[in-house]
């Protein structure tokens, strides 16, 4: 039994306490692994009936990936993905592949945590101290977001910052509408617009 506990000291025999930041990590784990696993069953569902000459199955379920760690909104969890066999060929003679859309095969953190690095950036740690907040916000195992890959989105940031700066002006056509709100005065010439 998961409980939530603020004082570990009073751990009883059989149940196992998480911060509130572990439950919400924990749960995210569980859920991402349970959407992988049901768009690998409905895949496998797709072309369930597809068979060879031999009559065996051409897309069948193959185990598990190596286990990878991904870094999400909750923190960094261990995700080992569903693998599919497909052994079915399209008109160009290749082999057909299933490939997650929940988890690319080279995803190593969501697209959420890649909005929130420049935030952070231009919220004053502009330094290139990112460390002290990434601990702060995703824990110490923070994967895919080592020294190198910030120093890669920041060389992107300010490629994209030069390239902002260069853009041409659109020229703005401005109308003007003359509206009347109050109605004339005596001995004023009403114009209509």
């Amino acid at each position: 039994m998961l409980k939530l506990s603020t004082d570990t000291s009073s751990v009883q025999a059989g149940e196992m306490t998480l911060t509130l930041d572990e439950i919400a990590r924990e749960g995210a784990r569980r859920m991402l692994q349970a959407a992988l696993e049901a768009e690998g069953a409905a895949y496998l569902e797709r072309f369930r009936g597809e068979r060879d000459e031999r009559g065996h199955a051409l897309v069948v379920r193959n185990g598990k990936a190596r286990p990878r760690r991904v870094t999400l909104g909750a923190g960094t969890v261990e995700i080992a993905a569903p693998r599919v066999n497909d052994r079915r060929v399209n008109e160009r003679g290749e082999r057909q592949r299933f490939t997650s859309e929940i988890l690319p095969p080279y995803m190593r953190r969501s697209p959420k945590v890649a909005e929130v690095l420049p935030v952070l950036y231009l919220r004053g740690l502009s330094t290139g101290d990112f460390k002290e907040a990434l601990l702060a916000l995703l824990g110490e195992d923070a994967a895919g977001l080592s020294p190198s890959a910030i120093s890669r989105l920041l060389a992107v940031w300010e490629e994209e910052y030069r390239s902002f700066r260069q853009r041409g002006v659109v020229p703005v056509q401005w109308t003007v509408f003359r509206l009347r709100l109050t109605p004339p005065l005596p001995g004023q010439v009403s114009f209509r617009s």
